[in-house]
């Protein structure tokens, strides 16, 4: 497992063989210190509470075991509660956007990427789209995968990531995935795929569980990176493409982007 940068140029060289790459969103996408999901969090908590009609306390506590125990706390709350899921996902995703901002250097980044590119999520194809917009990154992926896509069958869940690829037709072979949580990498890295965990700087500071920050070292994580988009640079560098030079034509002007919220 390759934990430190820079890179060396024969570590990253086999991600030639790669030409479908797959990226997580949230915490992935752009830096977990800008904290949507605590957004999201607050909002579950207050669903969960009035659902229940239990203190907020108690219900973050019960749906913090939920995300633990079945991959999203929407997914627990279907097993345990029966709840429908539409009225949960409008509201918990209703969140302010405006805190992620643009990254020129992710979009160059994701432009020279060859073969198809696709965000596959366990929020809404709707959030999704508001963070693409607001990265600057909206038209470069080929396909948003989400949630609902996935019958609400979460990662790290296999049947969905069985979905994904009988839908695509990818080869997991020449795959890479990218993932904030390393649970979340174990079925891509058994069905042959390259691995790539994306954590932040003082990792437990910010992971809001520790549960969540385990997993590092595990031998179903390919490589870390505290970089999303300097990773992608160093390993397209690596494999001969430069992102200034080969950037797609589907690539926007690197200029602010209006406020969409």
């Amino acid at each position: 497992m390759q934990t430190e940068l820079p890179y060396g140029n024969n570590s990253l060289v086999s991600f030639s063989e790669i030409d479908n790459w797959i990226f997580d969103l949230d915490n992935t996408l752009y830096p977990r210190h800008i904290d949507l999901f605590k957004q999201m969090e607050v909002k579950m908590s207050a669903y969960v509470s009035r659902l229940l009609d239990i203190p907020e306390e108690e219900a973050t506590i019960l749906r913090k075991g939920y995300y633990k125990q079945h991959g999203t706390t929407l997914r627990g709350l279907m097993i345990e509660h029966n709840i429908q899921p539409d009225e949960f996902l409008e509201y918990v995703h209703d969140i302010d956007h405006s805190g992620v901002k643009p990254d020129p250097q992710l979009a160059q980044a994701i432009c020279a990427l060859p073969g198809k590119r696709y965000i596959y999520t366990n929020g809404t194809n709707d959030h999704a789209m508001k963070v693409a917009k607001h990265l600057g990154i909206t038209d470069l992926f080929d396909d948003i995968f989400d949630i609902v896509w996935a019958g609400l069958d979460p990662k790290p869940n296999r049947a969905p990531y069985e979905k994904l690829l009988a839908h695509t037709g990818i080869n997991p072979k020449r795959t890479a995935m990218f993932e904030d949580l390393a649970r979340n990498l174990k079925v891509p890295h058994d069905m042959g795929m390259k691995t790539v965990l994306v954590v932040p700087n003082r990792t437990r500071e910010v992971f809001h569980d520790s549960w969540e920050a385990k997993g590092a070292e595990s031998p179903h994580v390919g490589y870390v990176t505290e970089d999303i988009g300097g990773f992608l640079k160093d390993m397209l560098h690596a494999i001969g493409r430069q992102p200034q030079m080969e950037a797609c034509a589907t690539c926007p002007p690197q200029t602010a982007l209006p406020n969409s919220e």
